[in-house]
């Protein structure tokens, strides 16, 4: 499963639209038939494949086939054009690999200290760490805050829909039977990311084939990874911290990793002009998110980022619910996704040098039939799970939502954020009601609670009065 996962996350990333969300999402549907720990394996195994397979159109066309290879354009395509594709493409496999391996550490050190922490908790705190991870949203409104309410509130919405959690009552079911244990979030995310962005493409124009088949990956020499070895350094530390930042994810981390190499580059005039450092950097940036983004997806139950939520869509579909008890009783599953990332991130050497063929052949593919192509996928995916047509209605119908969304600019993964919290916010903020008879205190009187609840308070006025500190620390002229 993980070598699976791989090979389809660089062809996934390999192709200028599909991120790796939307790589994540294709699959969804499939995992329904494997069980939980394969399942896990081969989502998580993709999302690390997309951010290596993201590098080969940036180097090769200067179009990044992700937003995290965005910053590997500046001197990946600038080696391409002085004959060195090979090599550009030898440092980002190799960067990558060096990246997802670090990442892992991380993920296996971090993750279980932090669940044992959230142990302890009880509902006026799962509630007050459910309005912690909505407070996210303010960080992932694309700069338009009243946007990222809107999406927010709209995922809280679908989140009611089905059977009420304490009174078993019907809600917005519409008498419609099939509503009535809920819309599934794997609907929802393979219609906003997949969906939405093949009716984006079927909008614009093809771009034509220019992808040449000679390029063959070469490794550096011993002399050039000593030099690479402080800039995969800083890419590994900013990966890491931005990994575990709910809304940074990898396309912050590559270019805070490509800035900081640069300053502390002993060959800064490179930068720009076609720099292996300036490749080594981002690269073991977002392999490094890649690992470090499921830290708080495992140990708290709250995605970062758009591919840790089709990640938690892979958790639900199968019965598991992230957070710290995960660790006692759905072990088996954490440990097998440990290992399945290990063997990703081995295989990935063997498989991104075997891929290369075949990515460059698809990214010279016609659109349209990628795209037809792409949808029978989906269409059959989504089929099989309950052989139901209302499925099909229900991803359409949220294609088109997100279509609009992208029309509008408004941003997705507040709206994934408000779907998968909306259960956990709403269930026990009704639990600690019942147990305090309906004082509200206990949200407050629980020091764990009030801990949440006045970062998630000094979060939101932090990001809100951003803007406003900003104008005020400027210079006025005179």
């Amino acid at each position: 499963m993980a070598s699976v996962g791989v090979a389809w996350g660089i062809l996934g990333g390999a192709l200028p639209g599909l991120s790796p969300s939307i790589t994540m999402a294709l699959l969804l549907p499939f995992t329904y038939a494997l069980d939980p720990t394969s399942a896990i394996i081969l989502l998580a195994s993709t999302y690390v494949g997309a951010e290596y397979g993201g590098s080969i159109p940036a180097i090769l066309i200067r179009t990044p086939g992700t937003n995290a290879a965005a910053a590997t354009v500046i001197d990946g395509y600038e080696m391409n054009r002085k004959g060195k594709a090979g090599l550009a493409l030898g440092i980002s496999l190799y960067s990558g690999v060096i990246g997802s391996l670090f990442g892992l550490v991380m993920l296996v050190v971090l993750s279980e200290p932090l669940a044992r922490i959230a142990l302890s908790f009880r509902p006026p705190s799962y509630f007050a760490l459910g309005i912690l991870g909505l407070s996210v949203i303010v960080t992932l409104s694309g700069g338009s805050l009243v946007k990222g309410m809107i999406a927010g509130i709209f995922g809280l919405m679908v989140a009611t829909v089905g059977t009420d959690p304490v009174t078993g009552g019907n809600r917005f079911t519409f008498g419609t039977a099939e509503l009535l244990g809920g819309i599934e979030p794997v609907l929802v995310m393979v219609g906003l990311f997949a969906v939405s962005e093949l009716l984006v493409q079927a909008t614009q124009k093809d771009a034509p084939i220019r992808v040449e088949s000679k390029a063959r990956i070469q490794f550096p020499g011993w002399k050039l990874a000593k030099r690479l070895l402080p800039s995969q350094m800083i890419g590994n530390v900013v990966g890491t911290f931005e990994g575990i930042m709910p809304g940074a994810g990898g396309t912050v981390a590559s270019f805070i990793a490509y800035n900081e190499a640069k300053r502390w580059s002993r060959h800064k005039e490179e930068f720009g002009k076609g720099s292996p450092e300036g490749i080594a950097a981002p690269e073991t940036a977002n392999n490094t998110v890649s690992a470090t983004a499921i830290i708080p997806l495992l140990a708290f139950g709250i995605p970062g980022s758009n591919s840790t939520a089709v990640l938690l869509g892979g958790f639900l579909i199968h019965g598991i619910t992230v957070g710290p008890m995960i660790f006692v009783k759905s072990a088996a599953v954490v440990h097998g996704l440990y290992g399945g990332l290990l063997v990703a991130s081995i295989a990935q050497l063997a498989i991104g040098m075997a891929m290369m063929g075949p990515c460059i052949w698809l990214v010279n593919r016609p659109r349209a039939y990628l795209n037809a192509f792409i949808f029978a996928l989906i269409f059959s995916g989504v089929f099989s799970i309950h052989q139901s047509l209302f499925d099909l209605g229900l991803v359409l119908a949220a294609g088109v939502v997100g279509f609009i969304m992208r029309l509008l600019n408004i941003p997705f993964l507040p709206t994934v954020l408000g779907l998968v919290l909306g259960f956990l916010v709403e269930s026990n903020y009704r639990r600690a009601l019942v147990i305090s008879g309906g004082d509200h205190s206990i949200f407050v009187t629980d020091p764990i609670s009030l801990g949440f609840l006045t970062v998630a308070t000094l979060f939101v006025l932090g990001s809100v009065g951003k803007p406003f500190f900003a104008k005020m620390r400027k210079p006025r002229l005179s």
